[in-house]
Formats: C-alpha cells, structure tokens, sequence
C-alpha cells in the first residue's frame, strides 16, 4: 500500500462518504479516484501505469486490481467476491457533494449520451461550476428498442427525499428529452423543469 499518509486519509475519507461499499470496494475506488486526479484520465492503462510502481506491483497486476473494482462478482477470483452496485453510491455521493453547499438552490441536468452505436448512458447530473457531475445513470444500448420513460422514472424516483425541500432545484434538459410525462414527473417531485 502507499506509505503516504495523504493517501490513507484518502482512502479513509472515500470509506467513510460511502459506507454500503466493503473495504476492498472503498480501497479500489481511492485508488480509482486518486490515479484519475493525478493522471487526468479514466484510461484503465493510464491509471495502472501510475499506480503499479508507487504500489510496488506489475504493470498487468495493478490493471488487473483496479478491473476488480468494476468486474462482476462471477468474473473475479476468490470466494468471497462481490459485485459493486453502484446505485448504493448515488446518495451518499450526491450528499458528500452537497456537503457545504451554501447554496439554497441546484441545477440538475437530464442527458443522453450515445457511444457510437454500442451504448446510450442517460444521465442526471449536478450542474456545478460549469460541469455535470454525474450522480445517478442508467446505460442501455444503442441498437435495441427500450423504452426510456421507465428508465428515466426509475432515476428520478432515486432522488425523491435526498434534497432538502426547501431548496429550489431546476432540472435542465435538451429538446431531445422533452416529453410530457417526464414534465410532469419533474413537477410532481417540487422541482423546476426547464426543457
């Protein structure tokens, strides 16, 4: 493990803002988020080649270390492997967001991205400081037929009582995403709907 003690505060700061996640989860994700920062990217190799010579470890074991992270349980090795949810994540990572918020107000954006022609993630982020911070998302793909209403109700329906009720939330969205019954989805959680 690091020496460091800024990395242990790290990895303890992450374990104590999502407490649902086992200590290898935590462990995996302050790792995760620590090569991200350092490195500017999300690349699995680009993050491993940071990590594996501060941890003392190969270049394929730190990769495949940090696979685990996100792998499902059956693809890893060991008995007691558990799979990450990662809707355990949403709230507690949406409220060490809001930690400090002075605001009484948040912008919250609806979007739908598509990956080439494999993936469409939809999306609900945080409207912070010029970016989206994603905090609740749902990936479909792209070639196949699936309805969006259910999904979209499902990940709505993941924020009701996680904002203060007092606060004046408005949710953006783009022409794209306009729908009626997603208006009054909006309206029916005492938010702001701007689409």
């Amino acid at each position: 493990m690091f020496h460091y003690p800024s990395f242990s505060k790290w990895s303890d700061t992450v374990a104590s803002h999502f407490p649902a996640l086992s200590k290898p989860q935590a462990l995996g994700l302050a790792l995760w988020s620590l090569g991200m920062i350092v490195v500017q990217s999300c690349s699995l190799s680009s993050v491993a080649n940071l990590l594996a010579p501060l941890l003392g470890q190969s270049f394929n074991t730190m990769r495949e270390r940090l696979r685990d992270t996100y792998r499902e349980a059956d693809a890893k090795s060991g008995a007691q492997r558990a799979q990450l949810d990662v809707t355990l994540c949403w709230a507690p990572w949406l409220a060490w967001i809001l930690e400090g918020w002075t605001q009484r107000h948040l912008a919250i954006a609806l979007d739908a991205t598509s990956l080439g022609d494999r993936f469409v993630v939809l999306a609900i982020s945080i409207v912070y400081r010029g970016c989206a911070v994603p905090v609740a998302w749902k990936i479909v793909k792209a070639n196949e037929k699936h309805p969006w209403k259910p999904e979209w109700l499902a990940l709505l329906k993941q924020f009701h009582g996680l904002l203060p009720a007092q606060w004046m939330v408005i949710v953006l969205a783009d022409r794209g995403l306009y729908a009626k019954w997603l208006f009054e989805a909006i309206v029916a959680l005492k938010w702001h709907p701007f689409l």
